[in-house]
């Protein structure tokens, strides 16, 4: 595993964005992990994520495209933080967009924050986890419905590794359904191999108890 894979999973844990425990996904699962990008607050915290997204954006889709899409709420931070990133690390300058939930009908009219959306932009989309696909399906019209664009695909910062709507993963399903490319900064895999039996700060945060839980939740709904 990647070096900067590592420092993110700790720095989830630091954040307090990464949960163990006993929680409900939105899809209803009782799940034994929880991922809350809410929690990062401050502006180092934005700062150091927007670089760990823009590492794994560079990666997956090289820095040729021309806005970084972040649905709205949690993704307006996102999408802010990861185009600086961007234009700090890679010396490109993307621009951001995001959309509001209520149409504005003065001022700064209509339904998007940031740049506008412009015939024949790349577009990339950016999310904090996807579980059953169903932010993209609400997303992808908005931005389609802007001109001719070339979506290219999706990046979000921990891949759930679970079922979508069907047997395969959300992620899977999103790039088999709308053809194109998906990426994770880091999945639940790695996550558990970095951390299983492993102190960090003094702590064995995912023991023997935990790693059962969560073989448990894979168990049932786990892709195929």
């Amino acid at each position: 595993m990647e070096e900067y894979k590592q420092r993110f999973i700790e720095f989830m844990i630091d954040c307090n964005v990464l949960k163990f425990g006993d929680f409900v996904t939105k899809s209803g699962r009782k799940t034994p992990f929880f991922v809350n990008t809410g929690f990062y607050r401050t502006g180092s915290q934005l700062r150091k994520l927007g670089q760990y997204y823009a590492r794994a954006i560079e990666q997956t889709f090289g820095t040729d495209f021309d806005v970084l899409f972040g649905p709205a709420y949690k993704g307006i931070p996102l999408t802010v933080a990861a185009t600086m990133a961007l234009s700090e690390d890679f010396n490109a300058d993307i621009r951001y967009c995001s959309n509001r939930k209520e149409v504005k009908d003065h001022g700064d009219k209509g339904i998007l924050l940031g740049s506008p959306i412009a015939d024949n932009d790349k577009i990339v989309i950016i999310e904090d986890v996807t579980t059953a696909g169903t932010s993209i399906e609400e997303t992808l019209p908005i931005i389609k419905a802007q001109g001719n664009v070339n979506v290219l695909g999706l990046v979000v910062s921990v891949d759930r590794m679970e079922r979508g709507q069907g047997e395969k993963s959300a992620l899977s399903e999103i790039s088999e359904k709308y053809g194109f490319k998906t990426t994770a900064i880091v999945t639940m895999a790695e996550v558990v191999e970095h951390l299983y039996n492993k102190p960090y700060k003094g702590k064995v945060i995912i023991d023997d108890t935990l790693k059962a839980a969560i073989d448990a939740y894979y168990v049932q709904y786990g892709a195929k």
